[in-house]
């Protein structure tokens, strides 16, 4: 029976930090859905802005001027960046860690039940 108790706090720990894995990857993907808005909203503004407009760029402490076409391309590549990194690696590990949870979770529930059958099965015997 310690061996099953042993056993089950292993897959508890396991389960734990299972779950703290897919809870560090969807913050994860939360910072780059803010950034992916951020960056959504600057090109909006980019829309609304003449072809002489003045664009600075924040480098340090220094505003720099910077081209039209070079800040568009800037965010664009960012959004870019952005959406491939969230559609393609965060929502596969989100997807695959909770494949990993309810294996995990299943694997308890089992062994649960074979040691309250078991436990259940020594209570019944009679004394001898």
């Amino acid at each position: 029976m310690a061996d099953v108790q042993a056993h089950l706090q292993s897959l508890s720990e396991d389960y734990q930090k299972l779950q703290q894995d897919l809870q560090s990857t969807v913050e994860s993907r939360q910072k780059l859905e803010g950034q992916k808005q951020e960056n959504l909203g600057v090109q909006k503004e980019f829309d609304t802005l003449g072809d002489e407009e003045t664009i600075y760029k924040l480098v340090g402490p220094v505003l720099l001027k910077q081209d039209k076409a070079e800040a568009e391309s800037t965010v664009k590549g960012r959004l870019d960046f952005i959406t491939s990194e969230m559609f393609s690696r965060q929502e596969s590990q989100i997807k695959e860690a909770q494949e990993k949870i309810e294996k995990k979770k299943t694997e308890i529930i089992q062994i649960q039940a074979a040691a309250q059958g078991a436990a259940a099965g020594q209570d019944k015997q009679p004394a001898q």
